[in-house]
């Protein structure tokens, strides 16, 4: 598959050094433009519809995070490359698909490569189809909920989804919910054989239970009784894989 991109970089050096990479090492990847700033790069990202987008943090007048700002409707995934690595969180806490740190190592420009195109290729898959899991098995048996009085035990194909709360737990059922002074990490390695996956730092769900999938900033999911739950862009192609 073809991946359509634009660099986004305010070095010369810098794009020349990626433009060479991608050249080289990343074959489906059709280069589109290039831009030094922000405003630059807003004119490209409407000219064209693109997959992705290598945009470094720090430009003059503004910096990545303003650019997405700005962004209404973003459908392409992005790579964030910067020499600053305190940048690492916040970037992947606004839906950065990938993070390379310069100077830019080849394999991971690979990795981040495959990684958008997997997301992009099951995307396109997904558009005309119908959302049936991958998992040959139905979320089954049972779970105990902890209580101050002792525990409560639910049945796992019960449960839409589980939302994080600080170190307690939301648990979801179709006409209730209930709170657990257990982290959302707990539930998941509690339910990790079954047909549960994280989608974001504080969510997780029953792909059972999920009816549709929206590309968008980030992408997001519904589930059977109409809840709209966001994803992260780092959590995107590990959802997508649940699926046929």
């Amino acid at each position: 598959m073809k991946i359509k991109a634009i660099i986004v970089e305010d070095e010369q050096i810098s794009r020349d050094i990626l433009r060479n990479y991608i050249a080289k090492y990343c074959p489906n990847v059709e280069l589109l433009g290039e831009a030094s700033n922000i405003e630059e790069a807003q004119k490209l990202i409407e000219k064209y519809e693109l997959d992705l987008v290598f945009l470094d943090v720090e430009m003059p007048f503004g910096n990545a995070f303003d650019l997405l700002e700005k962004v209404e409707n973003q459908t392409f995934e992005t790579v964030f490359v910067t020499a600053y690595d305190h940048y690492a969180i916040e970037a992947l806490n606004n839906q950065a698909t990938y993070y390379l740190l310069k100077p830019i190592s080849i394999d991971e420009l690979i990795k981040a490569v495959n990684i958008v195109t997997e997301i992009k290729e099951k995307e396109n898959e997904l558009e005309t189809a119908v959302l049936t899991p991958k998992t040959t098995h139905q979320v089954n048996g049972k779970i105990t909920i902890p209580q101050q009085d002792g525990f409560e035990v639910v049945l796992v194909n019960e449960i839409l989804f589980c939302k994080a709360d600080d170190n307690y737990t939301e648990i979801y059922f179709e006409n209730s919910k209930k709170l657990v002074s257990k982290t959302l990490k707990y539930f998941e390695e509690a339910l990790k054989d079954s047909s549960f996956v994280r989608v974001h730092k504080s969510f997780l769900v029953n792909v059972n239970e999920i009816t549709k999938y929206k590309k968008g900033k980030g992408g997001s999911v519904v589930l059977s009784n109409g809840k709209e739950i966001m994803v992260s862009a780092s959590k995107k192609a590990n959802l997508l894989s649940y699926f046929k």
